[in-house]
């Protein structure tokens, strides 16, 4: 294997680890996304949350704690830390999978839990949203349901551009549940049927959060 692709390897892993590192430090703070690059003085991390003063910390401590952990743990020499503020959290879908997972733990029944995220992000302004959820839901056996509005292309070009997506886990009482996001955010739609489509979606999304 050429030195180069040696290198884009270990480079991915350790961006893989850096961010599950951040992402348990500062859960709290409602990381959008974690943005890993490599610099000729070390490393810049660049991390958009919904909670910039929680991921903060006072006086910058808790940021100062993550940074010194990325030092220690991956033998890292210069680390850079930008934190930003996203201007619209409920379009991004780690926030909204953590939201679900938050709402789960604190004992929100998980259809309940999944129409109110749907209604997060529509009121955003999504074009259209999927939340996929498995586990023992209703029974000892694992199965999963999907909520839906909108429109979320699947495959082409504009599945891998423009959604975005999310998956993350909750330990309950019944075992592990898995929650899965996607968001499709304002984009130029083409043309007035899959407007039709994505309002049709949103009407009922508001019908089944209300009963």
């Amino acid at each position: 294997m050429p030195t180069t692709a040696k290198q884009f390897i270990k480079f991915a892993t350790l961006q893989a680890d850096i961010k599950e590192f951040i992402e348990n430090k500062l859960k709290d703070a409602g990381i959008a996304n974690i943005d890993v690059q490599q610099i000729a003085t070390g490393l810049r991390i660049i991390i958009d949350v919904e909670k910039p003063k929680i991921a903060l910390g006072p006086h910058g401590i808790k940021i100062k704690e993550v940074e010194e952990g990325i030092k220690a743990l991956f033998n890292v020499k210069n680390v850079e830390i930008f934190v930003n503020e996203v201007t619209n959290p409920s379009l991004y879908p780690s926030i909204i999978a953590n939201r679900i997972a938050s709402a789960m733990e604190r004992g929100i029944h998980f259809r309940r839990a999944a129409n109110l995220a749907l209604k997060q992000i529509m009121e955003a302004g999504a074009l259209g949203a999927e939340i996929t959820i498995s586990g023992k839901l209703v029974s000892e056996r694992a199965r999963f349901e999907k909520f839906r509005f909108g429109i979320i292309p699947k495959s082409g070009q504009p599945a891998h551009e423009y959604v975005r997506k999310a998956t993350t886990h909750v330990l309950l009482k019944p075992g592990i549940f898995g929650i899965k996001v996607k968001i499709l955010p304002p984009v130029q739609l083409p043309d007035d049927k899959l407007r039709k489509v994505m309002e049709l979606s949103k009407e009922k999304i508001k019908q089944q959060v209300e009963t």
